[in-house]
């Protein structure tokens, strides 16, 4: 942005100089075209007024000497012509006269004719510094009212062209230093005007980095530009300020909660043990059982309500961890579980030494929500295969089990919170494990995806950058 605007700026200003220097240098050719026209112009029609006489009396000699002295002066030619356009005195210099008067050119003969009619002369074209073209003048002698003969001046133009072409310099020069200080007062203008909008623009980026990994989002705080951006950085600082406490709120809200209802639950689960063994009646023993396994299952969603809220209050902070070191030890851990049910657990891809940036215990947490979940839903019989994969400096996780898996339009809706398949709602369970996941991968710089493998069965997968040991 700073640059189109800059570029804007400097375009204006291009076109303010282009704008005012053009007219400048064509009103500065003007005026010096005028300034030769008219000086010869006077020298003209003064010989147009010497040479009435000599016409008359036929003596040409009385305006000879007067035109030759001119000539040997200006080095401009002159011609006196009869009414019939034939030369009577001319003077047109020695060999260094600037030029020579050909009275059959077809431009020196069409002024000669416009004279000879009564017509002045006129300064012609604008006069430019290319244009060698000389400026050729031709005045009626008027005798009695009559046109008797006319007067032919022709003038070099080249110093009024060298005086012209270093005018056109010094305009363009000025229109240089002006393009120049402007160029110099545009860049550090634009910077300040734009200050605000870049600190806003990183500001919303930590905001939404913030929002992301629970961190305190910070403030912008007026870093000066224009009053109208320092009102915006102070909306935008209220704004920040009013997501901060919201989340904040939320966050606490959802732990407080959880932690809350763990003591009445914890009760609950007691004096309902505390009825088994007590209930003679088959219905009322059903419903004891049934409200043992309801109290069961809350107490695992808040306890994996507790553990999102943790992740999602960690606050981005981040360790690194021994790959091989956590996914051998969760394996031989959850090993034991499956062993219970008949389901066998390997590990393959370990043993490359690869460290990773997770939140604190963020990786356990992870791997103990995959492995729950395949453990949970693989038919005994069967295994579950935990594969890690180095693949351009990032590291794949995969957990495969073999269970009834997700159709492909479950798939995506499968790390939602509280989503459960419908093929799976008699399988104890809260919904929340792959939210988990998803939330301390989005705070690992991670991510998370599920596919379908050849042979039936589910495999998640987790990817994460590997750090430098």
């Amino acid at each position: 942005m700073r640059v189109r605007l800059q570029a804007i700026v400097l375009t204006l200003v291009a076109a303010l100089v282009f704008g005012l220097g053009i007219p400048l240098a064509l009103s500065v050719a003007a005026s010096v075209q005028l300034d030769l026209f008219l000086d010869r112009l006077t020298d003209t029609s003064r010989f147009a007024s010497l040479a009435q006489r000599p016409l008359v009396e036929n003596r040409p000699d009385l305006i000879e000497d007067e035109l030759r002295r001119y000539t040997e002066v200006y080095n401009v030619p002159v011609v006196i012509v009869d009414q019939d356009g034939e030369a009577v005195v001319s003077a047109l210099g020695g060999p260094g006269a600037a030029a020579r008067i050909n009275l059959k050119d077809v431009a020196i003969a069409s002024h000669i004719q416009a004279a000879l009619a009564g017509r002045r002369s006129e300064p012609g074209p604008l006069l430019m510094p290319w244009n060698t073209e000389p400026l050729v003048l031709a005045e009626p002698i008027l005798i009695d009212g009559e046109v008797r003969g006319a007067v032919i001046t022709l003038s070099s133009t080249e110093r009024a062209r060298t005086e012209l072409l270093w005018w056109w310099l010094l305009i363009a020069a000025g229109a240089v230093l002006a393009f120049g200080f402007a160029l110099v007062i545009a860049v550090p203008v634009v910077r300040w005007i734009l200050r605000p909008v870049r600190r806003l623009d990183e500001a919303t980026g930590e905001l939404v980095a913030a929002v992301v990994s629970g961190r305190k989002v910070q403030r912008v705080g007026e870093t000066g530009g224009p009053p109208e951006l320092r009102q915006l950085e102070r909306s935008f600082d209220r704004m920040a300020a009013s997501v901060d406490e919201a989340l904040s709120a939320q966050r606490a809200f959802v732990a407080d909660a959880s932690h809350q209802l763990r003591n009445p639950l914890t009760a609950l689960k007691i004096r309902l043990g505390n009825l088994d063994g007590h209930v003679d009646d088959d219905l009322a023993a059903a419903d004891l059982e049934a409200a043992v396994v309801d109290a069961r299952r809350l107490n695992q969603i808040l306890d994996e309500l507790l553990s999102l809220a943790r992740a999602e209050a960690s606050g981005g902070e981040l360790v690194p961890v021994a790959l091989d070191e956590v996914v051998g030890a969760r394996v031989a851990d959850w090993t034991v579980v499956g062993r219970t049910r008949d389901i066998s657990l390997t590990a393959s891809g370990l043993g490359g030494g690869l460290r990773v940036l997770t939140p604190a215990r963020g990786l356990e947490v992870v791997l103990d929500a995959l492995l729950d979940n395949a453990l949970k839903f693989t038919e005994p019989g069967t295994e579950v295969r935990v594969t890690v994969t180095e693949t351009d400096g990032k590291v794949d996780i995969a957990v495969r089990d073999h269970g009834p898996g997700l159709r492909e339009d479950e798939l995506e809706r499968a790390a939602d919170r509280f989503w459960r398949s419908t093929s799976h709602q008699n399988v104890p369970g809260s919904g929340l494990g792959l939210a988990i996941v998803t939330e301390i991968m989005a705070r690992s710089d991670g991510s998370l995806r599920l596919g379908s493998p050849a042979g039936g069965g589910l495999e998640v997968t987790v990817t994460l950058p590997i750090v430098s040991p």
